[in-house]
């Protein structure tokens, strides 16, 4: 039971180093908008990230091979976990504010406990429905302080950020359990892949200034890859090993 109670511990203060470092970097994003456009930006900071993870992880004696088995899973959690969570997000943060981006994606919660159900057997009780009705209410009310007028680019940017929060949550559930490898290769490879396909696609289709990089947006940039990017994904997949999904 001590065991138990000391994992739950640390899972919570992971929770707390991912949350806090995710949040301080929605601001420096918009930021960075300013000066490089989001799929590249994202899938840049991304690849460096993973190199250094992977880098990290052969420093430690680690191996970075992946087994056959185990790409298909690789792959489905690079997906949710990186390209969906961290692409869709950025994108979005060209069209919406970053407080309603912030507020949508943080919906993730309510989608994990409707996921947990039907594919983890976790049936919500009486509070878990009650959460779910009084946060759905929240996020009604504060998107709509500024009115219900929505064009085409604010509702672009709301279906986004509400993608990232659906598929996120969704790969909290499946892939809880950890594909077969150690955790910094595990994290190398999802941020790894996740982003590599962000880059290119950036590279090709948002054309851009390689050169516009201020001393400012660097350093939003380096934080994104340090912090975002490095420790907070490490921190996450720690909360999930030791916490509920929901």
């Amino acid at each position: 039971m001590r065991a138990t109670a000391s994992g739950q511990w640390i899972g919570f203060l992971c929770l707390g180093i991912t949350s806090i470092g995710w949040a301080l970097n929605w601001p420096l994003i918009k930021i960075l908008l300013q000066e490089w456009p989001p799929l590249f930006a994202r899938g840049l900071a991304g690849v460096i990230a993973a190199f250094l993870l992977a880098g990290l992880a052969l420093a430690r004696g680690q191996s970075l091979a992946v087994s056959g088995a185990a790409w298909p899973r690789l792959l489905f959690a690079s997906f949710t976990n990186v390209f969906a969570w961290m692409g869709f997000a950025t994108v979005a943060m060209k069209f919406i504010t970053v407080g309603e981006g912030a507020l949508i994606c943080y919906t993730m919660p309510i989608w994990t406990m409707l996921f947990a159900w039907p594919l983890a057997g976790r049936r919500p009780g009486i509070r878990d429905v009650i959460s779910l009705v009084l946060g759905m209410t929240g996020v009604g009310l504060l998107l709509g302080g500024g009115g219900f007028e929505f064009d085409g680019a604010r509702l672009l940017g709301i279906v986004l950020s509400l993608g990232s929060a659906v598929f996120f949550a969704l790969g909290n559930v499946v892939n809880r359990t950890r594909v077969p490898l150690p955790p910094l290769v595990d994290v190398a490879w999802q941020v790894g892949l996740g982003c590599l396909v962000m880059l290119v696609l950036g590279v090709f289709f948002e054309h851009p200034d390689y050169g516009a990089l201020s001393a400012v947006g660097f350093a939003c940039f380096a934080y994104m890859v340090v912090v975002p990017m490095g420790v907070c994904y490490l921190a996450w997949f720690e909360t999930l090993r030791r916490l509920s999904p929901v």
